[in-house]
């Protein structure tokens, strides 16, 4: 396995929640990069996010910064979800004038992603969605979903733009919620270069076996484009250490992405609040590579277990695995 790693560069410092509005010091852009260029191992690329981390302004000095350093540009992340303008929804609010702020903003990150040399928009529309019943047109907010998605993957066809589905949060609900609508979302675009993100954590807390939402992005045409990774407890998206709660998920996972021949980013996306962000985010990565090993190391024996459909089989060799 040569698996390429990145970290969103954001997750160095913002350390808010709805409870405290900063657990650490939030450092700035230029000092997180700095940090994560200096004490990170196995770091490739970086993801920025639109506005925070990455603007029109500063785009040829952060390409400078990720050039000088040997690192690339692993995704650009647009932030539709923190400004208070999209807090009803953006490329779905039912304000028109809202709408198209939204996909013009999409447009500009995707002209500082071409300006970035990097391929890849992840989309996470977390604020499109909806909270209350009797109160949202589901069809009609679908369809601009569906049309300004199209738009800006149209007017970029260089770019790939990977849906990263979650099930709730900020919205109760979310219209990229699971990897079966997230797949209907971007079948109905009729993009080639529209496909899927896959949070661990997001798939966890969605209920799925993020091993079959692999599977299912594959089998849909090869329509995973990236992956955050992360850990929880399976009830919200507490964004731990990889490794904290889940195992044999990450051994089957891991084994998956190899099955399918993914060649996209391992990125790692989670939020230490009250961890030494490079400490806990460096866990992970190691953790990651840890289960890549161990695929690397039992491939055939693990895909002889997989036919052999024989759950006591499978719990010695996992056990094996701590001898």
């Amino acid at each position: 396995m040569n698996n390429k790693y990145a970290i969103i560069l954001g997750n160095l410092g913002n350390t808010r929640d709805r409870f405290c509005q900063g657990y650490k010091n939030n450092p700035s852009s230029e000092e997180m990069l700095k940090m994560a260029l200096e004490k990170m191992p196995h770091i490739q690329g970086i993801e920025l996010v639109g506005s925070w981390d990455i603007r029109p302004d500063n785009v040829g000095d952060m390409k400078k910064r990720l050039d000088d350093a040997g690192v690339a540009c692993a995704s650009i992340i647009p932030d539709t979800f923190g400004n208070p303008v999209y807090g009803k929804g953006s490329i779905t609010s039912i304000d028109a004038g809202v709408r198209q702020q939204a996909l013009d903003y999409l447009r500009q990150m995707s002209e500082v992603a071409l300006a970035m040399n990097c391929d890849i928009i992840n989309l996470w529309l977390g604020q499109d969605g909806y909270d209350y019943l009797l109160a949202t047109d589901y069809n009609q907010e679908r369809d601009w979903l569906t049309e300004c998605t199209r738009a800006v993957a149209t007017e970029f066809p260089t770019l790939r733009f990977a849906l990263e589905y979650k099930p709730k949060e900020p919205r109760n609900f979310s219209y990229h919620a699971r990897m079966a609508d997230t797949i209907l979302a971007a079948k109905e675009t009729g993009c080639s270069n529209v496909g899927v993100t896959i949070d661990t954590g997001h798939s966890f807390y969605a209920g799925e076996n993020v091993s079959e939402a692999v599977v299912l992005a594959k089998r849909a045409g090869d329509l995973l484009y990236h992956m955050h990774f992360n850990d929880n407890h399976g009830s919200w998206d507490d964004d731990m250490i990889v490794s904290s709660v889940h195992f044999t998920t990450y051994v089957e996972l891991m084994f998956w992405l190899r099955k399918t021949g993914y060649q996209g980013w391992i990125s790692m996306d989670q939020y230490p609040y009250r961890e030494d962000a490079i400490d806990a985010i460096s866990e992970s990565i190691l953790w990651v590579k840890k289960y890549e090993q161990i695929v690397d190391t039992y491939y055939d024996e693990i895909e002889a277990l997989i036919r052999e459909n024989d759950a006591v089989k499978t719990s010695r060799f996992l056990r094996k695995l701590f001898a």
